[in-house]
């Protein structure tokens, strides 16, 4: 490698620095298998396919709020028009934006003709669709997919998009710059931009090579190019590098689309196929909605395999890379994923009802005096767990009082034990659409303590404890500015806070943006506790994770995990509730966190590195040490 290739990498790691990592976090794809007048005979228009494109995107907004593209390709373009259509924008309102913009265009090319589909933009075959949630990431237009990489042959142009984080970064860049590539930019977009079109160069120059030695020259070589492009061997050659979560989805100018699964199955992809359209898209009840079809016509992309359509609209399923370690992300089922899926909706559920034997246990079984609430509006399904549970629990002693006090009870006092009944209403409400976990740090505090507001009268102050449930506890950052003191204003005897999810205690390091330690209330909760010890584990870890800092992270091992050993999960909890507290709020408060046992039972054959620090891959236990390493250098200087 020459001096100054090894200067623009050297330059390229520091600039990285200074950008923490992003969550890509939605695709939708659709792949028409018809002629475009089969669908305005069948449908009533030639729009079918970009009006179901519309749909997915819509229905995933909940996984992208700051911006969205969409591409098309158009497979019957003549020479000199345009046959690869792109639009993206920025905000909440993104998908509405882009799809006013791709309206506007096609009613101006269509001059009043509605079934008019030739020299009309996005009146195309292929589709795909991007909802982007950066975190604290990079921002701006151009970090906005779908990505698109320009060339003269309609094989080579591509277009990219995915969900994705690389964990191993560095590497791709080392590998590209050795090889001559110049990346316009250091993100891990770019990079996969960059390297899947030279390997399709590569693939289409070892086409050309083939059919031109066969005597095919002009547009009969051109045609026999485009009709046997392989883009598996172009995944095959690329995503061996590969370290991370990721659904990459691409399309190329001549036809060929694909959709490729990391092989731990970290992030989601769901397809559905008939013989008018394929569908993919990062949820399975978005594309039953959109298709109205039931669950098991819906299937899921396998880890480590790709769902490949060629310029035919052929279909096919392929293995690009050997499952490893499968481990699905749980915080997607947590969290992200809409509820509405028939098998996550069972699983918050359960998170919910896991956590009443530790309920019974702070309340020290007084149902009488206890409301139960949620925290709007993403806990919601585990509270209803929580409350069928608690039911269930309560009906059991209703049964056994009645039993054991038989002889003794009259209609009265019956009918006074069956109307007993579970406490719950809905304590607090929430005013602004706000995820405050992934606000830009200098506006999350301000912004947390306007969230929620308050049902006024709904408790016997001094008397009734407050249960109030929320489906994880990152940063703690709305507990402690908003939610503890409002309500601490009702006056309960006591607050417990419960989360449906597990201590988080790790980076992700494959989606979602929580890459700083000292971000995670139950990392600042431990460093709290040694430190109350007095003894040197900080110092211990620190130096083993700087004794592996060059070993190949397939040697790396997570030391991290030696911090929590000390420590029992409830004394971890204990720490957390202190340091929530406001200073100002008398009213004891305890926390409760779901345990690793009552996660795997709701979610079982799902990863949870966030909470054990089991990273599936060998990048999450790099990227772990370089950010405790961080952690104590920022601290010791």
């Amino acid at each position: 490698m020459s001096q100054s290739t090894q200067n623009t990498i050297i330059d390229s790691i520091q600039h990285i620095k200074q950008f923490p990592l992003k969550h890509e976090c939605g695709i939708a794809m659709v792949r028409l298998r018809k002629p475009l007048n089969f669908y305005q005979q069948k449908y009533g228009s030639w729009m079918y396919g970009l009006n179901k494109l519309y749909l997915l995107m819509e229905k995933q907004h909940n996984r992208g709020q700051e911006g969205a593209g969409a591409a098309c390709v158009k497979l019957d373009a003549e020479a000199g028009e345009e046959f690869m259509f792109r639009e993206r924008a920025e905000g909440n309102n993104a998908i509405s934006e882009i799809f006013d913009v791709i309206h506007h265009n096609i009613n101006a090319a269509q001059n009043g003709d509605s079934e008019q589909t030739v020299h009309v933009p996005y009146a195309g075959q292929l589709y795909m669709g991007h909802l982007r949630y950066s975190t604290t990431g990079k921002s701006g237009i151009s970090f906005v997919h779908p990505f698109l990489r320009r060339a003269n042959y309609r094989s080579q142009n591509l277009t990219l998009c995915g969900n994705f984080n690389l964990t191993n970064v560095e590497e791709v860049f080392h590998y590209l710059s050795e090889h001559g590539q110049h990346p316009r930019q250091y993100a891990d977009t770019f990079f996969l931009l960059e390297q899947l079109g030279h390997r399709l160069d590569r693939e289409v120059e070892l086409l050309y090579t083939r059919f031109h030695t066969e005597g095919l020259s002009g547009q009969k070589l051109t045609c026999a190019i485009e009709q046997n492009i392989d883009m598996a061997n172009v995944l095959r050659q690329a995503a061996t590098l590969w370290d991370g979560g990721y659904v990459i989805c691409g399309m190329t100018g001549s036809g060929e689309s694909f959709a490729l699964r990391d092989k731990c199955g970290i992030r989601p992809a769901f397809y559905y196929i008939d013989d008018e359209i394929v569908i993919i898209a990062s949820e399975r009840p978005v594309i039953q909605t959109a298709m109205n079809i039931n669950v098991e016509c819906v299937k899921e992309l396998l880890p480590g395999q790709a769902i490949l359509i060629n310029a035919n609209g052929n279909v096919r399923l392929e293995q690009i890379l050997p499952p490893e370690h499968t481990s699905p992300c749980s915080f997607e089922r947590i969290y992200f994923s809409r509820g509405s899926d028939t098998d996550i909706y069972r699983e918050r559920k359960l998170l919910g009802a896991n956590l009443v034997p530790q309920i019974l246990q702070a309340i020290n079984n007084d149902l009488q005096h206890t409301v139960f609430s949620f925290i709007p509006n993403t806990a919601e399904v585990a509270f209803y767990g929580m409350i069928n549970a608690l039911n269930v629990h309560l009906n059991k002693e209703k049964s056994r009082y009645i039993a054991e006090h038989l002889h003794e009870l009259n209609r009265q006092k019956i009918e006074e034990v069956l109307s007993f009944s579970v406490r719950s209403e809905k304590v607090a409400i929430k005013d602004i659409k706000l995820r405050t976990f992934i606000t830009q740090d200098e506006t999350r505090n301000d912004m947390a303590a306007h969230v929620y507001d308050i049902t006024y009268g709904c408790i016997n102050a001094k008397t009734d404890n407050l249960v109030i449930i929320d489906d994880s506890i990152v940063r703690g950052t709305t507990l402690r500015q908003s939610i503890i003191k409002i309500l601490a204003r009702l006056q309960p005897k006591k607050i417990i806070i419960l989360s449906s999810a597990p201590q988080i205690r790790y980076p992700d390091f494959y989606g979602i943006d929580m890459s700083d330690l000292e971000e995670f209330i139950a990392f600042r909760a431990t460093i709290e506790l040694i430190k109350e010890q007095n003894i040197t584990l900080l110092d211990d870890v620190y130096h083993k994770c700087k004794e592996q800092q060059n070993y190949p992270k397939e040697k790396m091992i997570n030391f991290v995990k030696e911090l929590y050993a000390p420590f029992s999960e409830f004394q971890i909890s204990q720490k957390i509730a202190q340091l929530l507290t406001p200073e100002e709020i008398d009213t004891p408060v305890e926390i409760i966190f779901q345990s690793l046992n009552g996660l795997h039972h709701a979610i079982p054959n799902h990863g949870d590195w966030y909470f054990s620090g089991n990273y599936p891959t060998p990048g999450g236990n790099k990227l772990i040490n370089k950010a405790f390493i961080g952690y104590m250098e920022k601290h010791n200087n």
